[in-house]
């Protein structure tokens, strides 16, 4: 039974072993996890309690869970805790937050006498630090990539650390995930400044800066294993899935199982994960992450390498879900109250093929910034072979506070091609305004050559963003002319309503010169501007939207939504605005966050390139270079201020003192 909240305080530092049944569940996360929780929860006739923080108060995952109470911060593990005892919860589920690999609240939530659903502190502190976690797999005979996992973390010793491994390298955050505090090092000179950034986000992140240096694969490929152990010791594994498609070390698309995998592979790399968690004494779900050298086909004797192990469950589990027929989180529940595996691997088979792709808040067409701000449209499509993961609704917020996630859409087909088909089709019906979104970035990458032959690495995208983004949207002689007919009609339909007609030659709608022009033989022209272009348009009565989604029809705009992009024409003439940040000199915020850094001090001369300040958004960090040579002037802004989109954090002054 669940101890009384005063009974309970944070110093605690017992953890006992809890068996019973769960009936009510507090989830201390928020988004689409939380609400893929709540689902199975409520299909098992289990209470939800959400916690939500001031931002989250109309949250989607609110609105779905049976009771809710207000936190501080989802990291508050104090009143997470005190919320759950409060409102006779028998266990916390921690999602795939932060606070599901934190090992001591795991140990302080099993010792306030409730259920922790997720693996033993102890395995999670013993695998939270990546430097042990990879001296433990040593000792376990799990295959590690190259590298320093010690302790020492003055830059210099580490500098010396990856001449000695050999570049390039990958600095990594020893606490990390989520390509959080990682950065690739090709050269020597640009050792420091990669470590220090590393650093500094790892630092921001996971309160914790140390990182291990490892040898860089040159073409890796992401290939992980779903794991589950029980309180028997039993430890199983349920195949593997591919997250090669990443960007800037965030997967993007995940699929399972993995492409080109062999039987003979399959076996060796899903022993070694289970291997991993047996070192460990592991229990509930857990992702064992391996690197894999993608410059040959996969083959019986592939190499592989641990990664890290993540003593969660991930983003991606679906597919797994997909292929297997197993609700993950019911397992992870049932382990949770001190039940045995209710699987065994050896009777699993994979079941066709499963594709993930990533809905983001995020601009690809603007170095992929992520995009606060509310959604006024949301749909998606309903087919019987795809599923929607929805952490968001139309009229709801996505916070630059949060990871920019949107949803996940899964699709699921009787082999890979089919699955990529029938995500690519879904994708193409998914509506998304009010901010910037990846769509028409995942509908190219699906489509695209090397995702259908799989011929990537986890770096294709960094190292041709050109390949994997799509042009920008721009309308052709057909669309423009419907466009421009669809506001005729809505403006001859408005003056018709307000009882305005009349003779075609008193009209004024036709002397007006916002919209209508007297153009070439045919007078009937109507102007359109789209994208910073103005448009003469004929009007041609046979022209339609019919193969297109039109978000809203008005006589002086009207929204297309076409493959992923948002299209939008106005009636008339308006004069462009200029760009701020282009002659002037003025370094910009390119979205709401934090100044995390003044990489050119005040009065500092700087030459185009060259970094100036370091903004951080969603956890993720953002550099601004200047646009042309001169001299830095900062305006009132200091290091840890919170800045809008827009607002001008210094200029760049032509020619230097003295000058």
């Amino acid at each position: 039974m669940a101890g009384s909240p005063s009974t309970w305080s944070s110093a605690d530092p017992v953890e006992t072993t809890v068996t019973q049944t769960i009936t009510k569940l507090l989830i201390a996360n928020r988004g689409e996890i939380a609400c893929r929780i709540m689902r199975t929860a409520k299909r098992l006739s289990i209470g939800t309690v959400a916690v939500f923080t001031s931002e989250d108060e109309a949250a989607l995952h609110v609105q779905a869970a049976d009771e809710a109470s207000a936190v501080e911060s989802y990291l508050r593990q104090d009143q997470i805790i005190q919320t759950a005892l409060q409102a006779g919860a028998d266990a916390i589920h921690p999602g795939y937050g932060f606070l599901s690999e934190n090992a001591g609240f795991a140990r302080a939530v099993r010792g306030a006498g409730l259920i922790f659903v997720g693996p033993p502190a102890d395995a999670i502190a013993a695998t939270g630090a990546k430097s042990e976690a990879k001296a433990l797999m040593e000792q376990a005979g799990v295959p590690v990539v190259p590298g320093y996992h010690g302790t020492r973390q003055e830059p210099e010793f580490l500098k010396q650390k990856a001449y000695e491994i050999g570049y390039p390298v990958l600095i990594k955050a020893v606490a990390g995930g989520g390509g959080k505090g990682m950065r690739r090092v090709d050269k020597a000179i640009e050792f420091e400044a990669a470590l220090a950034g590393a650093v500094r986000e790892a630092e921001n992140a996971f309160s914790d800066g140390r990182v291990l240096i490892e040898k860089w694969i040159t073409r890796p490929r992401h290939i992980e294993v779903q794991i589950f152990g029980d309180e028997t010791g039993r430890v199983e594994a349920l195949f593997e899935r591919d997250c090669t498609l990443q960007r800037r070390h965030q997967k993007i698309i995940e699929e399972a199982p993995a492409p080109g995998m062999t039987e003979r592979l399959r076996a060796r790399i899903m022993a070694a994960a289970c291997d991993a968690g047996r070192a460990v004494g592991y229990t509930g779900a857990g992702t064992v992450e391996f690197i894999v050298d993608a410059s040959e086909p996969l083959s019986d004797e592939t190499q592989f390498f641990f990664m890290e192990m993540n003593t969660r469950l991930q983003v991606e589990h679906p597919v797994t879900e997909a292929i297997t027929g197993l609700d993950l989180v019911e397992v992870q529940l049932k382990v949770a109250e001190g039940e045995a595996l209710p699987f065994n691997a050896d009777d699993l088979t994979i079941n066709g093929h499963a594709i993930e792709a990533r809905l983001y808040a995020e601009d690809p067409f603007n170095g992929y910034l992520p995009s606060a701000g509310r959604i006024e449209r949301l749909a998606f499509p309903d087919h019987d072979s795809v599923r929607i993961d929805a952490g968001v609704e139309e009229g709801g917020a996505v916070s630059a506070s949060f990871d920019p996630m949107i949803a996940k859409i899964i699709a699921h087909g009787p082999d890979r091609e089919a699955a990529r088909t029938r995500l690519a089709v879904a994708l193409r019906e998914v509506i998304v305004t009010g901010v910037r979104t990846n769509l028409a970035m995942l509908i190219h990458a699906l489509e695209g050559e090397a995702f259908r032959d799989f011929t990537i690495d986890t770096t294709s995208i960094d190292r041709e963003p050109a390949a994997f983004l799509p042009e920008k949207a721009a309308p052709d002689e057909q669309l423009l002319s419907a466009v421009a007919l669809t506001m005729s009609a809505a403006r001859s339909k408005r003056i018709q309503a307000e009882k305005f007609a009349r003779d075609r030659a008193l009209d004024p709608i036709w002397d007006r010169g916002d919209c209508w022009t007297n153009a070439g033989d045919n007078p009937r022209h109507f102007n359109v501007r789209s994208n910073g272009e103005s448009h003469a348009i004929p009007l041609a009565v046979d022209a339609g939207l019919s193969d297109l989604a039109i978000i809203s029809a008005e006589e002086d705009r009207v929204e297309v939504w076409q493959a992923g992009q948002l299209l939008v024409f106005e009636a008339g003439q308006r004069d462009d605005q200029e760009d701020a940040a282009g002659d002037s000199g003025q370094i910009l915020s390119p979205m709401h966050g934090r100044l995390i850094a003044k990489t050119a001090e005040h009065d500092q001369t700087v030459t185009r390139g060259d970094p100036v300040a370091i903004v951080e958004a969603m956890k993720m960090e953002h550099t601004i270079e200047a646009a042309r040579d001169g001299t830095v002037t900062w305006r009132d802004f200091e290091v840890g201020d919170q800045v809008e989109k827009g607002a001008i954090l210094a200029e760049i002054v032509e020619g230097v003192d003295g000058d």
